[in-house]
């Protein structure tokens, strides 16, 4: 039987990289990689270069994706995301928008057949503390200021009006290898959070490949369903503790009371009734971040919890906006 030729972006990435072992397990693809060069992304494909084709480029320079001909589908993580798509938002936009409708007009020319799919997020829907159940034919309305969200939405757009085939998939809060940043103090205690594992994400784009004619021209809502939801504040507090950080004990003004994203997705059955792929659970999760803390890294952080929670506290940028009393930051981060 021929061999189905897929294109992955982004492979270097939490669910990229899952989504290569995953290809690569089938024995029924010829994988061609399409990835930023980095020390990260050269040491992580290392391993693989017998196994791919593996490409390397920016893909917001359209002359690099030159060498991408004839893909029978298309798997595109590629992308800038928070926090450093919020301090970079021109970089978001290079990268997210224009190198997505760079790779449209690639794949148009040579491979016109190709099924396209495509990873959007939940921040299109913006804030949802107030109605956290979310349907795909929800309005978008990111949230003010979200340049990652914006750079999500236009990408989706392009990939509407384009002559491929497509599907869309809004994914959740993917958690897996996730770094505390000053991004965690822009999400309101109160948020309701699903999230899904890298794998179960990986597993669904994967497993999309066959399914071309049930995704046809359709965005979908990727969770990991009823048991992969929690409050935010519940998630920090489980967290700290697997971390050895002890109790969430930050001011509550630390924390942005609107203006950020998640929710829980009311239609994201949908999805996994065509392409089965969600595993795990929230427990699963933790028990995946447990297993990741030795004992002495936790002894340590034990040790070192008020140094490294007051480090943290230092990057709360609501916070930081009600001591130096800037009005605007505070009615963009407050009530």
């Amino acid at each position: 039987m021929k061999k189905i030729n897929v294109l992955l972006t982004g492979a270097s990435g939490t669910v990229g990289f899952e989504a290569l072992k995953q290809l690569l397990e089938k024995g029924c693809y010829n994988v061609t990689v399409f990835d930023k060069k980095s020390k990260l992304s050269v040491k992580k494909l290392a391993p693989f270069e017998n196994q791919i084709d593996l490409i390397y480029g920016d893909i917001s320079n359209a002359s690099h994706l030159e060498k991408i001909t004839n893909m029978d589908a298309v798997i595109h993580l590629a992308a800038i995301i928070p926090p450093l798509a919020d301090d970079l938002p021109e970089l978001a936009h290079n990268v997210n928008t224009i190198g997505t409708q760079n790779l449209i007009k690639q794949l148009e020319r040579h491979s016109p057949n190709a099924f396209f799919m495509y990873s959007s997020s939940i921040s299109v829907y913006g804030d949802r503390i107030k109605n956290p159940y979310i349907k795909v034919g929800d309005p978008l309305i990111p949230s003010e200021g979200d340049a990652y969200a914006e750079t999500k939405i236009a990408a989706e757009k392009a990939l509407q009006n384009s002559n491929l085939d497509w599907t869309i998939f809004r994914l959740a809060a993917i958690m897996g290898n996730h770094k505390m940043s000053k991004l965690m103090f822009h999400q309101p205690l109160n948020t309701a959070l699903e999230i899904a594992t890298p794998r179960d994400t990986a597993r669904a784009f994967v497993n999309a490949i066959p399914k071309q004619t049930e995704l046809f021209k359709q965005i979908f809502n990727l969770g990991g369903g009823e048991s992969c939801r929690i409050i935010y504040e519940h998630f920090l507090e489980r967290s700290f503790a697997i971390f050895g950080l002890g109790k969430l004990d930050f001011p509550k003004n630390a924390f942005a009371d609107k203006n950020f994203h998640c929710g829980y997705y009311d239609d994201g059955d949908v999805l996994e009734k065509i392409l089965n792929f969600r595993d795990d659970s929230l427990e699963d999760y933790f028990k995946m971040e447990a297993d990741k803390v030795s004992s002495l890294t936790k002894i340590a952080a034990s040790v070192f919890k008020k140094l490294v929670k007051w480090y943290l506290l230092k990057q709360s940028e609501p916070l930081e906006a009600l001591k130096t009393n800037d009005k605007e930051r505070i009615q963009h981060y407050f009530n």
